[in-house]
């Protein structure tokens, strides 16, 4: 009886009145984000971009094709989803749409955007109209980060009418702050000598260690292509790029400039991130077309990461490898966001997407749960559906040696996800033979077990803003709602990326489909193909109990370095089978 009252009351009436309504993410973080101040309320005229992410149908039947696409042993391997398949699998019911569209247009909000799949509506709205559509939330101007990143944001939980429930998951834009570069840059070595040595890791030394020839390289007859994203004020510059290649691409084939941005780029400085991130895709997955998706926040109310993901499902033609060095901690995400998101993973992975994403820079992690320290999981690295990369260091940082964990190298295991059954043998044996565990206090053993794979993430070369910079080491973009910010081992995706870019050229020019969603084969296969990573741990929580460390390597899988680096040469021979 009282929903039924709630619906004859009328949807506009019902955020008036304040009843018979809810908040869709009550979970969320609030706190401001240190290095960020309020400059006071908006404008109650300021037009806002709000992104209203629908309700989506079949998503358990979409989990099942992701599966049946991936598994090498499916008759349906390969067989991908295309834009509008996966549109028509989970478009919204016409109820969802009805519904949604009556209430932003009670509320006149009429300049609203929807994309192919129909499950997100991003509609310009001004203060008041945005105030009055979600009550509780409060529009207020805010400043902060090194580059001085404006945003709109609202320091209150938003509501909806509870007829809403069945049809909208969340409402993006009120609470989730920019991504904030943090750049770490190691202190150079004493070098002892140099006969024999080298410098810092540049292109040669990445496809010498992985032992890439200078034939390993695009053909340019393909359609094939790779890409990178950049958040909020990160961006790279062709000028940049041209004078790293002109520095250390000299032996191999390659690009000199990106093929497209999907974007708009900034016209301020170069950020060193997205230097990095662009120039190793490319000296990588040399000689291959690349793209760079820039969400530079043209408004101050958007979501990059958000925003990245529309992006997605309005594209019917996208490259096939993704690295995208971004993550935030499990816990400062609502539950509703958080599983929304991995939906929009899920839906990648349907279409033959191999998405990358970083590990993290901050080890296991480490925060305080009713006055015991646990472990902190980042995501997206916890999600089941994308292929995680953590970070190596040479054992020697001035040879091409055997390498060792990265210390702030990030692993472990999901609170939120539990462990998918690909990775449910290699998990098992680590956590029963590992003689190094943490207590099992500080982690959920169940969870997914992060990273898959690792790469070289200390001591890298970059070009940005026409001066070459050494030594830059586990650099990303990382937003929180945390005490500290914490930044993301970067370098290691991007390299990881570009050498299965160059496996799929290879893929192609046999007729065979792209390596699509990878961890399941990758699983299967038992680190076939990669070199093995045993010496070394990662940091954690600095109390007595865990003496400091959290996950340590060891043979085979373990959440530090996953199944290992690229050993090129057989990575192509075991990823070449149909």
């Amino acid at each position: 009886r009282g929903l039924q009252h709630c619906h004859l009351l009328g949807l506009f009436a019902l955020f008036v009145t304040g009843k018979c309504s809810y908040s869709p993410e009550p979970d969320q973080q609030r706190r401001l984000p240190p290095g960020w101040v309020s400059l006071g309320r908006a404008d109650p005229e300021e037009e806002l971009s709000l992104t209203f992410a629908l309700r989506q149908q079949n998503v358990k039947r979409l989990s099942e094709l992701v599966q049946a696409v991936s598994d090498p042993g499916s008759p349906h391997y390969g067989k991908y989803l295309t834009l509008e398949d996966v549109a028509e699998l989970v478009r919204p019911s016409p109820l969802t749409l009805h519904t949604v569209q009556k209430w932003l247009l009670a509320a006149g909000a009429r300049n609203c955007h929807s994309v192919t799949t129909q499950d997100f509506l991003t509609c310009w709205l001004s203060v008041r109209q945005a105030e009055l559509l979600l009550p509780g939330a409060e529009f207020h101007h805010y400043v902060g980060g090194p580059a001085d990143t404006h945003a709109v944001r609202s320091p209150h939980p938003y509501r909806l009418p509870k007829a809403l429930a069945p049809h909208v998951d969340f409402v993006g834009g009120l609470h989730r702050f920019p991504p904030t570069s943090t750049l770490r840059q190691r202190p150079e070595p004493q070098v002892p000598g140099t006969v024999g040595l080298h410098l810092g890791v540049t292109p040669s030394v990445i496809r010498k260690r992985y032992n890439l020839t200078a034939q390993d390289v695009g053909s340019g007859t393909t359609n094939n292509s790779q890409a990178c994203a950049q958040f909020l004020e990160q961006y790279f510059h062709d000028s940049d790029l041209a004078e790293f290649m002109r520095l250390f691409g000299g032996d191999f084939a390659h690009q000199a400039s990106v093929a497209r941005v999907v974007g708009q780029q900034g016209r301020g400085r170069a950020g060193i991130e997205a230097s990095l991130d662009v120039e190793y895709l490319m000296s990588a997955g040399a000689n291959i077309s690349t793209w760079v998706y820039s969400s530079p926040g043209r408004h101050e109310s958007q979501e990059p990461f958000l925003q990245w993901l529309l992006l997605l499902s309005n594209e019917s033609a996208l490259p096939y490898v993704h690295t995208v060095s971004y993550g935030d901690d499990e816990d400062s995400l609502s539950s509703t966001y958080i599983q929304r998101v991995n939906t929009e993973l899920m839906k990648a992975a349907a279409r033959g997407l191999t998405l990358l994403f970083a590990s993290g820079d901050s080890g296991a992690g480490c925060w305080s749960v009713s006055g015991r320290h646990q472990f902190r999981p980042s995501f997206p690295a916890s999600s089941p559906y994308v292929t995680t990369v953590g970070g190596t260091s040479f054992q020697n940082p001035f040879r091409i040696t055997d390498e060792v964990v990265d210390y702030i190298s990030g692993g472990g295991f999901s609170n939120v996800f539990p462990r998918p059954s690909y990775q449910e043998e290699a998990v098992t044996r680590y956590l029963s033979s590992s003689p190094h565990l943490p207590p099992s206090s500080y982690f959920n053993a169940s969870g997914r077990a992060y990273p898959d794979v690792a790469a070289l993430s200390d001591g890298y070369w970059v070009v940005s803003n026409h001066v070459p910079i050494p030594w830059v080491s586990g650099t990303s973009v990382r937003i929180t709602n945390t005490p500290t910010f914490q930044p993301q081992d970067l370098a290691s995706t991007p390299v990881f990326g570009g050498l299965l870019s160059l496996i799929n050229e290879h893929r192609i020019l046999r007729g065979l489909p792209p390596l699509g969603f990878l961890n399941p084969r990758l699983y299967q296969q038992r680190g076939a193909g990669l070199f093995d990573v045993t010496r070394g741990c990662h940091e954690s929580c600095l109390n007595e109990e865990v003496e400091g460390q959290g996950f340590c390597s060891g043979p085979g899988w373990d959440p530090v370095t996953g199944w290992g680096t690229p050993n090129f040469p057989a990575l192509l021979k075991t990823l070449m089978n149909p």
